[in-house]
């Protein structure tokens, strides 16, 4: 079985700064894309894209984010992260992480994480 935990999400004042963590575990083959997604008070049917990350280091960013937000990732520990700078009141959301995994069992899929809060308020 394969899961994601995330970690790092709080209250921070606007222009501060969060990292979120996001380690893979389980019976895991290969890891490729990973990225975060979020989902905004009262638009819980919307998820909008922030980041991803390839295996290879290939990182694309949501335009909302860019220039603030740096996606990384340890390949050797299956973990993503989200260092995310110069917060402003509209990033607060709770924050996914999914990644594209092969399994031990070889069966491909995205799987997601549980979520975590972020609050951009002063």
């Amino acid at each position: 079985q394969v899961q994601l935990v995330e970690s790092g999400g709080g209250l921070v004042q606007p222009g501060g700064s969060l990292t979120l963590s996001c380690a893979a575990s389980g019976s895991i083959f290969s890891v490729y894309d990973m990225g975060w997604h979020r989902q905004v008070p009262g638009k819980q049917s919307e998820t909008e894209f922030v980041a991803q990350i390839t295996r290879g280091y290939t990182k694309t960013y949501a335009d909302s984010v860019k220039g603030r937000f740096t996606i990384s990732r340890d390949n050797d520990n299956n973990t993503v992260y989200l260092q995310m700078n110069s917060l402003k009141p509209e990033d607060t959301a709770v924050y996914y992480c999914n990644a594209d995994i092969i399994s031990s069992t070889s069966i491909q899929r995205d799987y997601w994480g549980q979520g975590t809060q972020v609050t951009v308020s002063a």
